[in-house]
């Protein structure tokens, strides 16, 4: 369930990064449209998106437990703070959104009386999740042999599809890297920009994970969706996992994130679309 004003992404939000990140890599031209060449492309949009992302405030709704949950995800202070904003697509009551604001203000306030360790220690910590995610970047041509498909009409766009398959020979450098062992995933490239449209991933055989602590099992499942939000700069719309699992081999444990992100807008400034909020 989505935690308000968390000083760092939410867990889905950190898994639709971790996901984004994993699925990049390589050096080249796209001249001549093979796969690495294409990679690359994809890499220097993808990376100018993610360099851009925190100036942008936006919308977040999960669907969690059989609850949707609605928030706006602002940059406050060098982090990231969650403010509910809907609960199963109907605003907060009157008393609700006072509730919520009292927190956002609070939140303000402490983080103005903040000393710099304390203020340098809270953007640490969030900095760190990212610079984790950034860290695999260079991981997937390394981890996946990638192929391309052809190309294909995906709604309006037309998208170069690629498909990667596990290198037998790999050695992930940390556990995060392990998951891409077990994995085989496909890219929709646009064409035109080389953004991504669309990625999946599949886990086909299992994976141990922090030793032999927890095993990531076959038919664990990631989708990624990305749209444009200005003249150059896309960002995820909707993220979706499936995951399974097994805890010292003893305990299953399913977890599903489906979240759709809208609305992206400067900090201080009115979202462009608000529609989705009832």
């Amino acid at each position: 369930m989505l935690t308000t004003g968390s000083i760092g992404t939410t867990r889905p939000l950190r898994s639709a990064l971790l996901f984004l990140s994993v699925l990049i890599g390589v050096s080249g031209s796209a001249q001549q449209a093979g796969p690495k060449e294409i990679i690359q492309r994809s890499v220097e949009v993808n990376q100018s998106d993610w360099d851009a992302a925190p100036g942008y405030d936006y919308f977040q709704r999960e669907r969690e437990h059989g609850q949707t949950r609605t928030s706006e995800v602002l940059m406050l202070a060098g982090s990231r703070y969650y403010r509910l904003v809907a609960i199963e697509d109907k605003l907060l009551s009157a008393e609700d959104e006072a509730k919520e604001q009292h927190r956002l203000e609070m939140a303000v306030a402490q983080r103005q009386k903040e000393s710099p360790s304390e203020r340098e220690q809270r953007i640490a910590q969030y900095q760190k999740q990212i610079d984790r995610d950034h860290l695999l970047m260079g991981e997937i041509t390394k981890a996946l042999d990638f192929t391309l498909a052809g190309k294909e009409m995906l709604g309006r766009r037309e998208v170069y599809v690629l498909k990667g398959t596990p290198r037998a020979d790999y050695r992930p450098p940390n556990s995060q890297a392990k998951a891409l062992t077990g994995m085989r995933g496909t890219l929709w490239i646009d064409a035109a920009t080389f953004h991504w449209v669309k990625a999946e991933a599949e886990v086909v055989r299992p994976v141990w994970m922090y030793g032999f602590v927890a095993r990531i099992q076959p038919g664990t499942h990631f989708e990624l969706e990305q749209e444009p939000i200005a003249t150059g700069l896309w960002m995820p719309s909707h993220f979706l996992m499936e995951a399974n699992a097994k805890v010292l081999m003893i305990f299953p444990r399913y977890e599903r994130d489906d979240i759709a992100y809208f609305s992206y807008h400067k900090p201080g400034s009115s979202p462009a679309e608000t529609n989705s909020v009832k």
